[in-house]
């Protein structure tokens, strides 16, 4: 048998290391060649790391939240073969050599020796059991503890969805009995026996890795870096969701279903012509304000992770339709995790939205270094006084924020009211587009 030591590999050009967010295997699992050892993440990217052999976990180079420079050890292990690591016999002998003894088999023996010493004094923490306090009444127990309670008690807590942690206990060393139970179903707080409801002071604590942890980075970055100014207007979606209806209703069998994100993709391409500055990107350090030709628009999905914010490339070459499947393919493969990583970079401008859940008003943060991002609120019925009456019409907020150290605020309302034009006038959005 050998050892074969697994290295972190090479996940990306330039990138020197990688954060372990998962392991799929522990000490002691039997993998085959190709089974995934653990993820990692870069930038925004998850890596799954497949082994290269098949063999049996001996260990693991280091915890989920580590981050791991390319090339160190990530697991070792034994295999078939002489594997592709030294025995290092020396590491062996080097032990008994301080005894600078002739015997180096009896020595070896006594050293192993204290281990039965220590399951004589196994029986050791058994022995307070002895003085064991036996409390009449109030709770016993420690915040952590398990609830002390008879079996029927427990099923019947069960049965009526209680948590017994909450329940405090009157009888011996803090027993949770029937009257308590009582008690607590009455709703009587604390009665005459001491009994009812007591304080969750429980606290988990929940370390923040991988793609979380990332976007604790960006939005720090951002947030410090960034002057934020947030621009927020209302737009009539009557004419939009009319023309958005008859073209899904039309469309043919081998297009997507229209939302509102490919529209508003199209009017950002259209207001970005006109004001080239919030299709750009800004080098702080520098002092240069990079305006790209090319629309790559960011569109933020929510996952099980967290936020990603997949790309849809040139979006200036696209027509509503394309821009549909284009949108719908990115954020499918981010809520599934097989998003590649250049999908997930070279965002030049951002659009966010949260759907239903948008509410009213929001504040977007800038995908740092862009200057400019579009939140989308939600859409819903509001009166709106015509002149003579108030009809009901089909309206949404949209918040966009810009970076104030490149873009002025009249600027952003200019871009703003651009974008609403073409919304309130869909047809404007296609004739544009031709020109």
């Amino acid at each position: 048998m050998g050892t074969h030591t697994v290295k972190l590999p090479d996940v990306g050009e330039g990138v020197a290391e990688a954060e372990l967010t998962e392991w799929n295997v522990e000490v002691g699992t039997i993998v085959q060649e190709d089974d995934i050892l653990a993820t990692v993440m870069t930038d925004k990217a998850a890596v799954e790391i497949p082994s290269p052999v098949s063999g049996t976990v001996q260990s693991l180079g280091g915890q989920v939240g580590e981050v791991l420079s390319v090339g160190a050890p990530l697991v070792t292990l034994e295999v078939d073969g002489d594997g592709n690591t030294a025995p290092e016999p020396d590491a062996k002998e080097a032990v008994p050599q301080p005894e600078e003894t002739d015997a180096e088999p009896s020595e070896e023996k006594p050293k192993l020796q204290p281990k039965p010493a220590n399951k004589t004094e196994k029986p050791a923490p058994n022995k307070p059991s002895k003085p064991a306090p036996v409390a009449t009444g109030g709770p016993a127990r420690g915040e952590h503890d398990r609830p002390i309670a008879a079996p029927s008690v427990r099923r019947r807590a069960k049965e009526g969805g209680v948590d017994l942690r909450q329940v405090r206990g009157t009888g011996p060393a803090g027993r949770i009995t029937h009257e308590d139970l009582d008690l607590w179903f009455s709703g009587s707080g604390e009665g005459r026996s001491g009994g009812g409801r007591v304080a969750n002071t429980a606290v988990e604590e929940v370390k923040v890795v991988g793609l979380r942890r990332r976007i604790a980075a960006r939005m720090a970055e951002a947030n410090a870096h960034v002057a934020h100014i947030t621009y927020v207007d209302e737009i009539d979606m009557e004419a939009l969701e009319t023309l958005r209806a008859g073209m899904n209703q039309n469309r043919r069998e081998d297009r997507p279903k229209l939302t509102l994100l490919p529209f508003l993709v199209k009017a950002i391409v259209i207001a970005v012509r006109g004001q080239p500055a919030m299709n750009a990107l800004y080098d702080d350090e520098a002092g240069v304000l990079h305006q790209h030709g090319g629309v790559h628009i960011g569109i933020a999905a929510q996952t099980g992770g967290g936020l990603m914010v997949p790309v849809a490339r040139h979006c200036e070459t696209r027509d509503v339709w394309n821009c549909a499947a284009e949108v719908a393919r990115l954020s499918d493969a981010a809520r599934t995790g097989s998003a590649k990583r250049e999908e997930l970079s070279g965002s030049t401008i951002t659009i966010t939205s949260l759907g239903a859940l948008g509410g009213i008003v929001t504040t977007p943060i800038i995908n740092h270094p862009e200057v400019a991002i579009v939140g989308v609120n939600k859409m819903e019925i509001r009166p709106v006084w015509d002149g003579a009456q108030f009809r009901p019409r089909k309206r949404m907020n949209l918040s966009s924020s810009f970076d104030h150290r490149v873009i002025d605020g009249h600027d952003a309302a200019v871009f703003v009211q651009r974008i609403r034009q073409l919304l309130e006038n869909p047809a404007m959005i296609f004739i544009e587009d031709a020109a």
